[in-house]
């Protein structure tokens, strides 16, 4: 089957990790599907690659809907970010609980006696986010016959060049989607154009709304192309601020992030426009400065049960805890819950920004007995399993709680051998994907006397394919 060859009538069978589907084509041969398609639906389709094992295709259009698909009230529109919308919720976390069980099943010889949990689901479906990141774009095309010189809203699923004007997003408040409301009829009229990303020209980039769930803080970023600077603008722009912040008082704090790289990201320098530098956000009892460049999790409630979720699992209780371990710690999130459990608690995090951040959250929570290590995991561990780094109060190597929350790409190659060294009681793991867990799983239990006593797969984001996934691990 040849590039951009077409196949007609395939059925979607499954989720595979990363929101792509199974399909099987007429020669049985394995099919990867790119865009919104729903599993039970018949498709046509587009080959994007082939490969000697399987293919790569992209959703032309839909022949016959799923019988998963649900009708959607007149309001609510997908987007990229809430592609599962049509898929009724209680088959979605099917699908995700089923997924976690396949990228284990590989290690089933050594999951005999480990408890399975059903997923934990969101009691909040929608209106749950607490960061959105809308873009201005323009699209057009003569093959189309299209001419929007002004698009503000949402990527459209797999087109990165193609901009969905929002007229209201499901996982934000009814306030974010008002703010956005203002901005837009207020960018719209201001006759700026948006950035234009093949010629590096024009204003108009990204506008970030962060919104604490449980204080209600507000944090607003407007990203431009600050080497187009109208004149007279910063003069109307803050103007339009002034209103905005009148009209929506629980904005502390708003940006201008002058931002001329190529890149569709929203970096580079931030300048503060109004008022306080942070947000405030509370979890489980402890409060949380956000400022611009954090990381938190997008879904507070539901933080609060993945965490709560991963203290049970850890019996802290009923165990005589002396030193915990928290690796790639981020701003502290994890670590702070775990401090009153523990006369000590080390917290490894390599970006330095980041654990800046999880310091100015200890003096805010008050928490004395947390020590900071700002470097590369596998470093750490290295230098530690070989008793040559620096000095602590105890041997790290002698840890009672070790806690792994990695990034996407689960843990470095070089940083696992080493885990295995530091003869933790207990290695708790919290997981974005299960793929990457499977795979670091398997090195663990393969090659220690660890093995997996839970697996929890905990639903932060519905209406998207994202999984959490907490495992324990424990010395046989």
């Amino acid at each position: 089957m040849k590039k951009w060859a077409i196949l007609e009538n395939i059925k979607v069978e499954k989720l595979i990790f990363g929101g792509k589907w199974l399909a099987i084509g007429p020669d049985w041969k394995k099919i990867i599907i790119t865009g919104g398609a729903i599993p039970g639906s018949i498709v046509n389709l587009r080959i994007l690659k082939s490969k000697s094992k399987y293919l790569e295709a992209q959703v032309l259009d839909v022949v016959k809907k799923s019988p998963l698909e649900k009708e959607l009230p007149a309001n609510f529109q997908v987007y990229w970010g809430c592609k599962w919308l049509p898929i009724d919720y209680r088959q979605q976390l099917k699908i995700k609980e089923e997924q976690v069980k396949e990228a284990l099943f590989h290690l089933k010889d050594f999951t005999k006696n480990t408890k399975f949990h059903p997923i934990v689901a969101s009691d909040n479906i929608y209106w749950y986010r607490n960061k959105l990141e809308f873009s201005f774009w323009k699209y057009i095309s003569a093959k189309e016959e299209i001419h929007d010189d002004f698009r503000f809203g949402f990527h459209k699923q797999w087109e990165f060049d193609r901009i969905i004007n929002c007229e209201y997003c499901v996982l934000a408040s009814d306030t974010v989607n008002g703010i956005f409301k203002e901005v837009d009829t207020y960018s719209r009229n201001s006759q700026i154009p948006t950035y234009d990303p093949f010629n590096g020209i024009w204003f108009w980039r990204h506008l970030v709304v962060r919104e604490a769930h449980y204080t209600g803080e507000i944090m607003i970023i407007f990203s431009v192309n600050d080497k187009t600077l109208p004149e007279n603008f910063m003069i109307n722009f803050l103007d339009f601020i002034k209103k905005l912040t009148s009209k929506f008082p629980n904005i502390k704090s708003v940006y201008y992030l002058k931002n001329s790289g190529k890149a569709d990201i929203v970096q580079w320098e931030y300048e503060l426009v109004f008022w306080e530098k942070t947000i405030k956000e509370k979890l489980l009892d402890f409060t949380f400065e956000i400022n611009p460049r954090s990381f938190f999790q997008t879904n507070s409630m539901q933080a609060e049960v993945l965490y709560s979720k991963a203290l049970e699992l850890a019996n802290l209780s009923k165990e005589n805890w002396e030193i915990a371990l928290d690796l790639y710690a981020g701003t502290g999130t994890i670590w702070i819950i775990l401090s009153k459990y523990f006369k000590k608690v080390y917290s490894v995090e390599l970006v330095k920004e980041a654990s800046i951040d999880g310091q100015n959250n200890a003096k805010l929570n008050n928490v004395e007995n947390v020590e900071f290590i700002n470097m590369k995991v596998e470093d750490f561990l290295k230098e530690f399993v070989s008793e040559t780094g620096l000095e602590f109060s105890r041997p790290v190597s002698s840890v009672d709680l070790l806690v792994i929350d990695p990034p996407r790409d689960g843990m470095h190659t070089e940083a696992l051998p080493n885990i295995i060294s530091f003869d933790a009681k207990t290695i708790i793991y919290v997981s974005c994907n299960p793929s990457t867990l499977a795979r670091d799983l398997d090195y663990i239990v393969k090659n220690s006397k660890y093995s997996i006593t839970d697996v929890i797969p905990v639903d932060m984001f519905p209406h998207t394919h994202h999984i959490e996934t907490i495992v324990k691990l424990i010395k046989k």
